[in-house]
């Protein structure tokens, strides 16, 4: 990365450069899971706090990264990331159930990753929020990713006659939107009730968009079968 002191080459201790930079880094991720998650955030945590925290010194955190910023960002993504695994892993296992069913496993999937550990929502929808210009358009994108998923489930079950035709770009958009409030807000305790409470409102919610009032099933067709990977593609690592 450009600005980064130059890292160390060669074999330390039976293993190479890259494996210990690979270490650092990873050391580094955790320790700001935990100060940029929990105490005291990431706009209270110094260079030194996040190196301290990691067992390291500030001059390997330059090694790794320019900024905290930085940090944040790669935290971000790999959050996001944990949690798409997530789904996908429960959409390919869930592939030819029906609509309702679909629709619930996907969602458990999302809510057990995302609400596993409170810093990790705190890390995607607080700490991100109003840091600058290029965190918010990674923070976009990263939700564009989730709204490209669910018009993609919807389109696949409008194909096999499952959902109601229709543009579902703006009521995915405002759906995403429902969901991370709606978590948030449980994970900080606004919500009374329980997680599998919060869920079944949600697939409540997504298939009366799915299937409006006065809307029909219409015979299944097997043009309606997408590959998970086609329409979630996997993010590059972080």
């Amino acid at each position: 990365m450009t600005g980064r002191l130059k890292a160390p080459t060669g074999r330390y201790g039976g293993r190479s450069a890259e494996e210990r930079q690979a270490e650092r880094r990873r050391r580094f991720l955790a320790a700001a899971l935990q100060t940029f998650g929990d105490s005291p955030g990431f706009r209270a945590t110094t260079v030194a706090a996040l190196s301290q925290a990691a067992g390291l010194s500030t001059r390997q955190f330059y090694e790794e990264f320019r900024t905290l910023e930085d940090v944040l960002a790669a935290l971000h993504l790999e959050v996001n990331g944990w949690a798409e695994q997530a789904v996908l892993d429960a959409l390919a296992a869930a592939e030819g159930l029906p609509l309702a069913e679909r629709v619930a496993v996907l969602f458990h999937a999302y809510a057990r990753d995302v609400t596993s550990d409170p810093r990790r929502i705190r890390i995607a929808f607080v700490e991100i929020i109003g840091v600058s210009a290029r965190l918010e358009e990674q923070r976009l994108a990263r939700r564009a990713r989730w709204v490209d998923l669910i018009r993609s489930e919807a389109d696949a079950a409008v194909a096999r006659g499952e959902a109601a035709p229709r543009d579902y770009r703006l009521a995915a958009t405002a759906f995403i939107g429902s969901v991370n409030g709606l978590l948030h807000d449980w994970s900080a305790g606004w919500v009374d009730a329980s997680l599998d409470e919060v869920v079944d409102e949600l697939v409540r919610q997504l298939l009366g968009i799915l299937r409006p009032e006065g809307w029909r099933p219409e015979t299944a067709s097997p043009a309606g079968s997408v590959p998970v990977e086609a329409r979630f593609p996997r993010s590059p690592g972080v």
